[in-house]
Formats: structure tokens, C-alpha cells, sequence
């Protein structure tokens, strides 16, 4: 199965080969435009009317949904010329809209991958009903994402929500380094420094928690909005010389830290089923996480530590207990990569999107 692949946005993960819509000439857009027109005018139209009705209530938002008509006109053109048989989104964003668009114009069939609960807020959750009742078939992260997308339609649409996991390559990981038999234990946070992430909350169980109770530093990878905020409150609390802001890492120097770190916490208030959680635990590190949207389908008993969304006493106890259980942490590393190993592996879910490609009952 060959895969072209398109950004929306210049930049990402510069292991994939992608042909950026964005940051173009001028040119390129008319051109596009043109002939799209020259090609196809009823459906030129048709997807100027699509466009125009899926967006957001306001001028700025119409304003925007003439940009999307223009880049999904160069991706119809791109796809067409490439010889592509169907078109998937990933995220059900503004980049989702321009899939949609291009599909409409194309005629070809399209579908998308549910992330995370952000794709149910404003804007994106307004118009994700029509983009799911128009997909060929839906890939959820998580039975919480399929649970999400289930509401917002009517249940002759039910059958196209498919569960498909958001894999890692095992190979591609770094060595992970033995747990500390003695002294302290080094914390480790990945995340976004924004509201969601709950780092509040962290900095207020670890303040609470004396470094002679086996925590001494805690690595905070990610930024973010609330960057200053977050700094700002670890001194507050006095903790700075017990917190490493690492900053945002390349994605091999994070799994280098995960790999270096004894347990990996995640006080998020809202997520969808991180894969740094996943890759945490195949690399054996014990997790300490938030009961919220798909997290327990992955942290199951013998992996790692719930602990109730926003209850920061909660999440203070369950770091202490976490921390007290040094002798059991080889143990729960195991059973998370065994949990890993079982259904969170990239080549199960690059099968299980190929079988939905391929199969004309869905498609």
C-alpha cells in the first residue's frame, strides 16, 4: 500500500516525507484554483457551498472557510495527480475540514482518526457530526473517543466507529535503564505547559511530599503557554532546586529521559489516551495518572496508579504509595510492557488500518 502523505502546517516530525499546503506560492493556489474550476465546476461549486456551510458561526470564520476551499483545491489536485483511491485525516481539526472539502471534490471516499477530547471542543466539536456522518469509517484511540463520537450521532453510524490504538515501534526505543535500588527516585512528567496538563496539582502533591520520602527530582519535559505560570509557582512552593524544566525535547531525548527516570506521572484534567503513557511502560517505568477519558483502558492493575481527575489529595497519596513501592516497580514495569506488547504496538495498528482500507463492507 503506497501512502502520500500532506501537511497541512510546514514542519513536524521530519521523519515523515510530507508535501506541506502551506508556505507555497501564490501561484500554486491560483493555479489550483483554476483548475479545479476548469476540471470539475459543478463540484467546484458544490464543495464553495461545503465550505461555506461547515465552519463556525462569524465572519472571521467564513473568512477562514475561503482559506480551506483554497487549500483543499491543491490537495484535490496533489491527490488526483498522485493517483490516490481515498484520503485520511488524522485529528478531526481545521485540517480535517480542508480532508473533507478535497474528498467531497476528488470523489473520494475519506475517513479520520479520533484522538483526544479536544477534538469534541470549540470549534472542532461543532462540526464533528457532519464530518463523522460523512466518513467512510472512523478510527478511535480509545472506547472513550469511539464513546464520544457515538453521542454525536445517530446509531445507524455506530458500526463505522472502529477502535484502533495510537502504536509504538518497540524496536525503535532506547535501552532502559535498571530502577534505583536505593536513594532518591527521579519523577519524570511529559506534557504541554498548559491548563489542561494539571501541573497545579503536581507541584502541590510534590510540595507536600518530603524529599526524604524517596522523591528528590522531578523532570518536567514540554512547553507551553503557561510556562512562566508553571515557573513561577514551582518557586513559589520552594521547589525549584528539586525540578529540571527541560523544556520541549526531540522526540528520541524524551524517550532517553523516560528510559533514565524511575516512574512517569501525568495529573492531566483532560486527555484522550497519551502515548507517552505508552511508551512509558514499554519501557518498564511505572505510571501514576489520571482516572480521566481513555487512560484506563491502558493502566491496568499491576502497571501503575489511578488517581481521581483533579484531586490533588488524592493524587498526593497516590505518589506516596507509588513512591513507597520501590520493590514492586521491576515488577510493574513488566506487566506494562507485557500490557503494551498485547495492543499497543505501531505494526497492529498499521494492520488493523489496512484491513479497513481494504475492506469494501466499511469503505
Amino acid at each position: 500500500m503506497d501512502i502520500i502523505a500532506f501537511s497541512v502546517q510546514p514542519g513536524g516530525d521530519t521523519a515523515i516525507r510530507a508535501e506541506n499546503i502551506l508556505g507555497r506560492s501564490p501561484l500554486a493556489y491560483a493555479a489550483a484554483l483554476v483548475w479545479a474550476f476548469w476540471k470539475a465546476p459543478g463540484r467546484f461549486l458544490s464543495s464553495w457551498r461545503l465550505a461555506l456551510h461547515h465552519r463556525p458561526p462569524g465572519l472571521r470564520a467564513l473568512i477562514w472557510s475561503q482559506f480551506h476551499f483554497v487549500e483543499a483545491m491543491l490537495i484535490s489536485r496533489l491527490l488526483l495527480r498522485g493517483g490516490a483511491t481515498r484520503l485520511h485525516c488524522h485529528f478531526a481539526n481545521s485540517g480535517a475540514t480542508v480532508g473533507l472539502l478535497a474528498a467531497n471534490f476528488a470523489r473520494l471516499p475519506w475517513s479520520l482518526t479520533l484522538h483526544g477530547i479536544s477534538e469534541t471542543d470549540y470549534p472542532a466539536g461543532l462540526l464533528l457530526a457532519e464530518k463523522l456522518e460523512r466518513a467512510a469509517f472512523v478510527a478511535c484511540a480509545s472506547y472513550f473517543m469511539r464513546a464520544q463520537a457515538m453521542r454525536m450521532v445517530a446509531p445507524a453510524h455506530w458500526d463505522k466507529m472502529i477502535v484502533v490504538r495510537c502504536g509504538i515501534d518497540l524496536a525503535a526505543l532506547p535501552a532502559a535503564m535498571p530502577h534505583r535500588d536505593t536513594g532518591p527516585a527521579r519523577i519524570i512528567c511529559v506534557g504541554r505547559l498548559s491548563a489542561e496538563k494539571g501541573y497545579f496539582g503536581l507541584l502541590d502533591a510534590l510540595a507536600a511530599i518530603e524529599p526524604s520520602a524517596g522523591c528528590s527530582e522531578l523532570v518536567i519535559i514540554g512547553d507551553g503557554p503557561m510556562s512562566a505560570a508553571v515557573h513561577a509557582y514551582a518557586r513559589e512552593l520552594g521547589l525549584l532546586d528539586r525540578i529540571r524544566f527541560a523544556g520541549a525535547c526531540a522526540e528520541n531525548e524524551t524517550l532517553t529521559e523516560i528510559a533514565c527516570a524511575d516512574i512517569l506521572v501525568l495529573p492531566s484534567l483532560m486527555e484522550g489516551l497519551p502515548v507517552v503513557l505508552v511508551e512509558a511502560m514499554a519501557l518498564g517505568r511505572p505510571v501514576l495518572a489520571s482516572r480521566v477519558a481513555g487512560v484506563p483502558e491502558l493502566v491496568v492493575e499491576g502497571t501503575g496508579y489511578l488517581f481521581t481527575p483533579s484531586d490533588w489529595e488524592d493524587l498526593k497519596q497516590q505518589l506516596a504509595a507509588l513512591l513507597g513501592a520501590r520493590d514492586r516497580w521491576p515488577r510493574m514495569g513488566r506487566a506494562g510492557r507485557k500490557q503494551v506488547e498485547a495492543a499497543f504496538r505501531a505494526d497492529q495498528a498499521a494492520e488493523r488500518m489496512a484491513r479497513l482500507f481494504a475492506n469494501e463492507d466499511i469503505i
